[in-house]
């Protein structure tokens, strides 16, 4: 049985296209926003972390608020990168499905991710645009890849959604994979999921797709 090829894809490279100094800043703005939260941290506690100065920071960043939109932009960038790595192949859908819930369930289940979770929906109302970027470049994103390899196993006959469309099913099934764990490891931040867990819903989630929408052979 042939197994379901996954083939790395180049990773952005933050620090080449951002600058050395830049990415310094943006490094140290994730590990003080991670332990502090967004209310909790400060440029001054950010410029001594990337042990440079404050014009340094501001020559790159315009303030707090932008630095946190960046930080969760390369944090979703880091993420898509994972995901964009999986590959379809014909005949292999159940397989590749699998390989994705897992991939996204790990990200949204770190110990970084939770974090970013909550600082986003904790800060969204005040501060939209945060929420809009978040979700665009996080949540968007995995359901554009997971449509896409939904035409492309529509296409080859894998799948059969009659007449919902690919990105509803997209939609659908990532909220399956991310529902009950993720809401249960946010509101339980001391517990972390084991492999076994990961592995267990996603097969779960994947299973129950598939019945629904797969084409048997």
């Amino acid at each position: 049985m042939k197994q379901t090829i996954v083939t790395p894809t180049p990773a952005v490279n933050p620090e080449r296209e951002l600058g050395p100094k830049a990415y310094t800043v943006l490094q140290a703005a994730r590990s003080v926003f991670l332990k502090h939260g967004f209310a909790g941290a400060t440029t001054d506690m950010i410029q001594r972390e990337a042990g440079v100065s404050k014009s340094t920071v501001y020559a790159h960043f315009t303030n707090k608020e932008t630095l946190f939109i960046e930080v969760v932009k390369a944090e979703c960038q880091s993420s898509a990168n994972t995901m964009r790595s999986i590959k379809f192949v014909p005949g292999q859908l159940k397989e590749t499905l699998s390989l994705v819930a897992s991939a996204y369930l790990k990200i949204v289940l770190s110990t970084s991710g939770r974090a970013l979770a909550r600082m986003v929906i904790g800060e969204a109302e005040r501060f939209p645009s945060l929420g809009s970027t978040f979700y665009e470049a996080g949540p968007r994103t995995c359901i554009s890849m997971v449509e896409k390899l939904f035409s492309l196993a529509q296409a080859q006959g894998d799948i059969h959604l009659g007449d919902t469309s690919c990105e509803e099913a997209a939609r659908v099934f990532v909220g399956l994979v991310r529902s009950e764990p993720q809401l249960y490891y946010l509101t339980h931040p001391a517990t972390k999921p084991t492999q076994e867990q990961v592995d267990h819903w996603s097969a779960l989630v994947t299973d129950t797709f598939m019945r629904a929408y797969g084409v048997s052979a």
